[in-house]
This record gives C-alpha cells, structure tokens and sequence, in this order.
C-alpha cells in the first residue's frame, strides 16, 4: 500500500532528522536498554489515550480553587484528540517508522518494542501530554513551563525510543498540543467570566464557581488511638 501525498512529503523533508534521532536511540538502547525499554514502556502506558491527563483534570475540577485549571486541561486535551486522531491521522495516514525501513523494522524489534497500530502522524501521546501541561502553563503563569516542557519532553522520548513515532510526529504532536491548550485556555476563560458574572442570579453559575468535593476531617479520628 502506496503512502499519501502528505505521508509521503513528511518523509521526504525530514527524512534526515529523523534517521538521525532514531539512530540515536536506537545507541541508547543498546547501551542501557535494560533501563529504557521498561521505563519507556511504562511512560506510554501512563500516556494512553491520554487518561492521565483526563483523571488529572478531573481531580482538579472537584476543587473551586483548581477548577478553571482542571476544565482547561480537559478541554485542551479533548481538543487535541480531535485534531490528532480525528482529523489528522486517517488523512494523513503515516505508516509507523517499524512499518517503513527495514533498519527501523530492526532497531524496533532489537528493543522488543510492542507492535502498535493505527497510523504514526502525528503522536497522540505527545498531543495529550502537550496539551495539558500548556493549559497548566496558560492558566498559572510562566513558573510553570519548564516543569511542563519536562513531560512533554519525557514522553516524546520513549515513543520515539520504542519506534512507535518519528521525530517529526512527535514535533507536530507538541505544537498540536500547544494550540490546543491554547484554545482550551480562551474558552476557560470565557466560561469562567460568565459564570462570575451569573453567580448571583444563577445557581449553575453559583456552584461552578464554589462547589467542592467534601474532604472528611481528621479532626474527627483525634483521640481514637
């Protein structure tokens, strides 16, 4: 089967880089795989379908003081999981690196990376990791960014390092998830400022903006012991 028209300029562009990085890792993992190959195995799982972003948003949502921050991250990453596997992936139908060259076929399989399916353009592990630590970086300032570029940085190593995404996907994921996280932060934004306004002649409104998950008191257990 014959690659797309964009499947086929994305490999021709930055074919280099990413031989180049994936020749990296591959270096990696010969000389430390017993460390990387289970760790980055970890990290994906973690990142799958990015539900830890989703299970983080919504802790955040049960608090008034997090729950700006925990709507803009669920909707950042929703966001950037329609743009990635919605939109993207089907048309531009990339084949994963292990699917093309024989050499990525073999670094693939000398690390016993999992075989994945679905297409490779672009990561949607890095969209989901991208997209919630922007919102993080939108809504609580710049402190924030480097902590951020961490996991994102993070989790674009151990999918390129298992073979599952080029350089170049994982690039396009990142700056997806940026966009995403940016969108996110205005539509956050928006509701949050009706709902202030609305507080007092709107209930919704009201417990939008005050409602938290009760958290029983320790208080109570004093002297028990």
């Amino acid at each position: 089967m014959g690659m797309t028209a964009a499947a086929s300029w994305l490999t021709d562009v930055f074919s280099g880089v990413d031989l180049g990085i994936l020749s990296l890792m591959h270096t990696l993992g010969e000389h430390a795989g017993v460390v990387l190959t289970p760790l980055c195995k970890l990290i994906t799982l973690l990142g799958e379908k990015g539900i830890l972003f989703f299970l983080l948003a919504l802790v955040l949502m049960c608090f008034s003081k997090t729950r700006p921050l925990g709507v803009c991250m669920f909707g950042a990453v929703c966001c950037g999981a329609l743009i990635t596997n919605i939109l993207l992936k089907d048309w531009v139908a990339r084949p994963r690196p292990f699917e093309t060259l024989a050499v990525y076929r073999e670094w693939w399989a000398s690390i016993g990376s999992p075989a994945e399916d679905g297409f490779s353009f672009p990561s949607g592990h890095v969209t989901a990791a991208a997209a919630a630590m922007s919102a993080l970086c939108f809504m609580r300032g710049r402190r924030w960014v480097w902590p951020a570029l961490g996991v994102v940085l993070v989790m674009a190593f151990a999918r390129n390092y298992l073979m599952a995404h080029f350089p170049s996907d994982v690039l396009a994921a990142a700056l997806i998830g940026l966009f995403s996280g940016w969108v996110a932060s205005v539509i956050t934004g928006w509701i949050f400022r009706l709902c202030f306004r609305n507080s007092k002649k709107s209930r919704l409104a009201w417990f939008i903006l005050n409602w938290d998950l009760p958290i029983p008191s320790t208080a109570n257990y004093k002297g028990k012991h």
